[in-house]
């Protein structure tokens, strides 16, 4: 599919905006049409009227400026690798829906399997044909998940996952990793990463990462150090990781720490579960735990199953699953789980992901990788460009630090980061027409739509950044 430049699409773009936003339709038959149209939208426009109606003037605070400063571009539309917003300035997109979308923005493939299920009805609050399909292809391709339930999101797929975990063992502490993001349930939002990082200033004591979370929530939350296997009791339910932590900047697993934690809860009857909403479907067809060859208990999976549309699932050992209602005392119900739309769109994404498309995905983030590094290398700016598989992440070190800049292991190392200085790199590649996420702990999610021409273009810019970056650091 063949993306069209920002230019051609710019009438177009605020035409369809503004009717979106003020809902107007085609008129009746012998309507009066209104004697003027309104004024062409902009960014700052839009931040203005969302932030009188929506707190902060977004709907998720990952979407906010706040941590690299500025007014967040509103997207009109998007295609393959590109979106375009209000204004009809378009973007080289590396957000990616923040991993959701891997195909591209509106692939013709998905995009058609949502309109044919949307024509049949968008939630029934009954079983359908295509929710067994995805369950069973989750089944076939994650290899230890024996039985799923479908779920509307991937917090929803943590705190059942957790719940399921206390019910079938009986026991009440669970176990979590510092700089590991699960969704914003009580209990696992305690040093978490992603936008919530940007609040945390705690010194590593187990308190809830948010107003409004009682410390009672995470009383039986145990927080410790990623890449660090603990010794457990039996007093501890499930222990819970991102097999590749992706929600402090890029972290990857220590050779033996997924092993270590496979051991030490199958020594003390724990339950491990890997949440794998990003790495699912994204590192591999069988996800982190086929590439590291390690198999938790329970998994929890989102965004790539999804298609670009709300989803979240949970699986695992048929012996645990079975605990859940109906069949068992574990109480999780959803109106809109199994959508159709979202589990037509889900199976059209998943068959376009064959080993031929990893493989693909793989040379696509070794390529934007290392030009990154060699970007920030020639601007003689502190860097760490981290990848693992087709994930991509940007360490920025504080200004100073003798290189080569290793690798960060855990939170304490990723929050070293320099994030004013990812603020300032953030605007350079978006003045540019390159569009990273609005934070520093959040990584890069090139996709199939990230052609070597796209990619080069990505990386010339970054050259142009760093030194920007330099520059400024410098001066």
């Amino acid at each position: 599919m063949t993306d069209p430049t920002p230019d051609q699409t710019t009438d177009q773009t605020t035409d369809q905006a503004t009717d979106q936003a003020t809902g107007r339709s085609e008129p009746p038959a012998g309507a009066v049409a209104p004697p003027t149209r309104p004024e062409p939208l902009t960014n700052q426009g839009l931040f203005d009227r969302a932030r009188a109606v929506i707190p902060g003037g977004v709907n998720s605070p990952v979407r906010a400026f706040d941590a690299v400063g500025g007014t967040p571009y509103f997207v009109a539309r998007a295609a393959g690798a590109h979106v375009w917003d209000v204004e009809g300035r378009g973007y080289v997109d590396l957000v990616q829906s923040y991993g959701a979308v891997i195909a591209g923005h509106a692939h013709p493939h998905v995009v058609d399997a949502i309109r044919r299920a949307a024509g049949e009805g968008t939630s029934y609050g009954a079983p359908t044909y295509r929710e067994v399909l995805l369950a069973e292809a989750i089944c076939a391709r994650v290899p230890s998940v024996e039985k799923v339930r479908l779920v509307s999101s991937g917090t929803e797929a943590t705190m059942t996952a957790i719940r399921l975990a206390r019910g079938a063992t009986g026991r009440s502490r669970i176990v979590k990793f510092a700089g590991n993001y699960h969704g914003h349930s009580d209990a696992l939002l305690a040093a978490s990463g992603s936008a919530v990082a940007h609040l945390d200033h705690s010194e590593g004591a187990t308190v809830p990462g948010s107003a409004g979370v009682p410390p009672g929530a995470v009383a039986d939350t145990v927080v410790l150090p990623y890449n660090q296997v603990p010794v457990l009791d039996d007093t501890i339910a499930c222990v819970i990781v991102e097999p590749v932590a992706a929600n402090m900047g890029l972290v990857a697993p220590a050779p033996g720490f997924l092993q270590g934690l496979r051991d030490e809860c199958t020594r003390v009857g724990a339950l491990l579960i890997f949440d794998e909403v990003i790495t699912g479907f994204r590192l591999d067809i069988g996800g982190a735990q086929q590439v590291f060859g390690v198999i938790p208990d329970l998994t929890c999976l989102g965004k790539v199953i999804g298609g670009g549309l709300n989803v979240g699932a949970f699986g695992g050992r048929a012996d645990v699953m079975d605990h859940l209602a109906p069949l068992g005392p574990v109480y999780q119900a959803g109106t809109l789980s199994g959508n159709p739309l979202a589990t037509a769109a889900g199976l059209a994404a998943l068959s376009l992901l064959d080993q031929g498309a990893y493989e693909q995905l793989e040379g696509t983030a070794a390529h934007l990788a290392v030009g990154l590094q060699d970007a920030f290398d020639s601007a003689g700016v502190a860097a760490h460009v981290s990848r693992v598989g087709p994930l991509v992440g940007l360490y920025l070190a504080p200004t100073g630090t003798p290189g080569p800049v290793p690798a960060p292991v855990d939170y304490d190392g990723a929050r070293a980061a320099d994030e004013a200085g990812y603020g300032r790199f953030f605007h350079a590649m978006l003045d540019a027409g390159v569009a990273l996420a609005p934070g520093a702990y959040e990584v890069l999610f090139p996709g199939l739509a990230h052609t070597p021409d796209i990619v080069a273009h990505v990386v010339s810019v970054a050259y142009e950044a760093a030194r920007t970056l330099a520059g400024e650091d410098r001066a």
